[in-house]
């Protein structure tokens, strides 16, 4: 499974635009929905042996992983193999369900399983002998206009279940969602920004350009500390970082040259743009901003995909981290990327992997555009372009989870 196909995720929000999880997916072949050999049962198996094998648990941290299942499918034991607190179970019904399905949802719910229904299209005999049992409804709002999604959502306003709105693309279709009842979100609406020219950046987000600037041309530690020094708010940032990971010390760190050097200066660069795509309130948590997760996940996984094929070039992977930050940062800061390279010193090969997917930095991302797009045909198209590189699906996936753990929680090697 791991080396034949490629792990898709959805990103689900809160009301707040905080990552609440991912529902799980695989991308099928060629792009291909519903290829003539798709076997809903045997997809519901292989997540499940993904789950298990890629060690998805840990690395989600805690978010949640929605999994969905066809009626067959759900009342295989493999299922219960699933933790009931990290996992919503998705039942994708296209008829009535039997009293076997429902004895089969009470069962899972004694055992603390949450359970949604998919393809939610009203009160109807498909969900009606289920809506005392279901934690989550989903709704397709693509298929809908306003006024069938209130009549949709309003008769489940009053019961104890949360309503999530799939499809949501826009920030204008997040808005109507919201508007009409929605709690929860699924889609990648959040990446895609109104980019606008000649835009002024903060106050803040200046003075974090001119430290990422102080850190890029290696300049003495000295000068990088008298910059820190001059925003007293980051400066105490910085401390906070360095103590909570501790470096195994017996003290905690006071002397901002001392967090410095022990965060080192490719950890420390990499905080401060992370930082740069942070509300100006906020502190960088890629765990629950799903903006910075994308950011840090393309990062994280462009410079794990260099180490594997380049294995003996630092540089190169060290590289491919930034391209994956800086990608990220049009979006974020609402800028063109012409007019960021005006204000950040990046290094050429960086600056044309953005700005046309020139090299093997620029291949890898576009691999990765089309990775967190859902876009399998486009992976397959792009791994071909690198085959000096020696990657495959299965490197994706596990470069996948990898980065997942790596944003979610584990302080190594950051």
């Amino acid at each position: 499974m791991n080396n034949e196909l490629l792990l898709g995720r959805q990103p689900v929000l809160d009301q707040h635009q905080k990552l609440v999880g991912y529902e799980l997916m695989l991308q099928l072949e060629a792009g291909d929905k519903t290829p003539p050999t798709y076997n809903p049962s045997r997809a519901a198996m292989l997540i499940c042996a993904a789950y298990a094998e890629l060690g998805i648990r840990s690395a989600l941290g805690r978010n949640i992983a929605f999994l969905r299942f066809d009626p067959m499918f759900f009342h295989e034991d493999a299922i219960e193999a699933m933790p009931p607190d990290a996992v919503i179970l998705e039942l994708a019904l296209e008829t009535a369900p039997d009293a076997q399905t429902l004895a089969r949802c009470r069962a899972l719910r004694e055992r603390d399983y949450s359970l949604a229904l998919a393809n939610y299209a009203g009160l109807d005999e498909r969900s009606m002998p289920l809506l005392n049992m279901l934690d989550v409804i989903k709704i397709d709002i693509r298929e809908h206009d306003e006024n069938k999604l209130r009549e949709l959502a309003g008769p489940l306003a009053k019961l104890p279940l949360k309503l999530l709105a799939q499809g949501v693309e826009t920030q204008e279709a997040m808005e109507l969602s919201k508007k009409v009842g929605f709690e929860l979100f699924q889609g990648y609406y959040f990446a895609r920004p109104e980019i606008v020219s000649g835009r002024r950046l903060m106050a803040s987000q200046i003075s974090l350009i001119q430290l990422i600037n102080l850190v890029s041309r290696d300049l003495d530690t000295a000068k990088i500390e008298d910059g820190f020094k001059h925003e007293p708010a980051l400066a105490a940032n910085l401390l906070r970082i360095v103590n909570s990971v501790g470096y195994g010390l017996n003290r905690r760190i006071s002397s901002l040259r001392h967090a410095i050097t022990l965060l080192g200066r490719r950890q420390l660069q990499r905080w401060l743009q992370l930082l740069l795509m942070t509300p100006a309130e906020e502190t960088p948590d890629p765990s629950s901003s799903p903006l910075l997760q994308v950011a840090a996940l393309r990062g994280r996984m462009m410079e794990l995909l260099l180490r594997h094929s380049y294995p003996r070039n630092g540089t190169l992977a060290d590289q491919a981290f930034i391209t994956g930050i800086m990608s990220m940062m049009p979006t974020a800061l609402g800028l063109p990327m012409h007019e960021i390279f005006e204000q950040i010193a990046l290094e050429t090969s960086v600056m044309e992997a953005l700005t046309s997917h020139a090299g093997v930095l620029g291949k890898t991302l576009a691999l990765l555009e089309c990775f967190d797009a859902d876009d399998s045909q486009g992976c397959m198209h792009m791994l071909d372009q690198l085959p000096e590189a020696g990657l495959s699906l299965g490197t994706l996936n596990s470069c996948l989870v990898e980065s997942l753990r790596w944003v979610n929680g584990s302080t190594e090697d950051r």
